[in-house]
């Protein structure tokens, strides 16, 4: 079977086309412009390509409600052109075929569960740090949507007491992503992240962030495996730095030999790569 995927990012949409195996034998990517732009090169690169479904990973708010009237819209957003824009309906419109959307973390964890670096497990949280954060949540082997869709980037936790940035989030400020997102770091360093040394104070203060987000997470979903991907995450040498505020943050309160013993294995990269967000799109149309 063919499938289409769309990994529609805030920054660049990837579309290409797969298979159940999580083979990508296909693929193009170009920058988010606005809707009629963009959507009309999606149209353009699959209308030849003879795929059976279609699975839309998308940056958010979206609505992934399939009972709701405004089932495949982006909600408000930064993006305002996109604001209330129905994505799905729009594709529909071009292509009579079976499709699903939801957010793209939510795709990229499901995929990481089935051809990935959770695969086996019921259980696994996927974060992206980049232009954004989000975060999609696997348990018991589905994806958790309740009244909307999980906002991991948008909680609150506490401030570095060396740290006097307020925080990037037009809504909250100092909320996760307002203080540990790519743009975040280029604001408060003014210059991007891949400029700074890998020694630079900025990485210790966004391990900090981060470890404390995880340690939330651990805390209230108990995950089986931690997955952080995004632009900000291919500084490799965040990770071992956040495995260490992990266990000084929850001191041995959890006593489980993941965080314990196997800490390098239990927070780690997407196995998918940079294909996590595609592979995601494409995973939503065997759940």
């Amino acid at each position: 079977m063919l499938i289409g995927g769309i990994e529609a990012g805030g920054t660049k949409f990837v579309c290409g086309i797969g298979n159940e195996k999580g083979e990508i034998l296909d693929r193009i990517s170009f920058p988010t412009e606005t809707p009629e732009i963009t959507l009309k090169k999606v149209v353009e690169y699959f209308k030849d390509k003879n795929i059976e479904t279609l699975g839309i990973g998308s940056f958010g708010p979206v609505d992934i409600n399939p009972k709701s009237e405004n089932y495949g819209s982006i909600r408000k957003t930064p993006k305002l052109t996109w604001t209330n824009f129905n994505i799905l309906e729009y594709l529909k419109k071009h292509f009579s075929i079976s499709m699903v959307i939801d957010t793209d973390v939510n795709g990229a964890a499901l995929g990481e569960s089935i051809w990935g670096a959770a695969k086996n497990l019921d259980n696994c949280i996927y974060l992206t740090v980049g232009t954004g954060i989000g975060g999609g949540i696997l348990i018991s082997g589905k994806l958790v949507h309740g009244m909307l869709h999980p906002e991991m980037g948008h909680i609150i936790i506490k401030r570095h007491p060396n740290d006097k940035y307020e925080g990037k989030c037009p809504f909250h400020k100092d909320c996760l992503e307002g203080l540990a997102s790519g743009p975040a770091i280029e604001e408060r360093w003014k210059t991007k992240g891949d400029k700074l040394p890998l020694d630079h104070e900025a990485w210790n203060l966004e391990a900090f962030y981060i470890a404390q987000a995880l340690v939330n997470y651990i805390l209230i979903l108990s995950p089986e495996k931690i997955i952080l991907g995004g632009g900000v995450m291919k500084q490799k040498q965040l990770f071992p730095k956040i495995r260490k505020y992990v266990k000084e943050m929850l001191n041995e309160y959890i006593q489980a030999d993941d965080v314990l013993k196997n800490i390098d294995e239990y927070i780690v990269s997407p196995k998918l790569g940079d294909n996590a967000g595609l592979l995601g799109a494409m995973a939503l149309t065997l759940k």
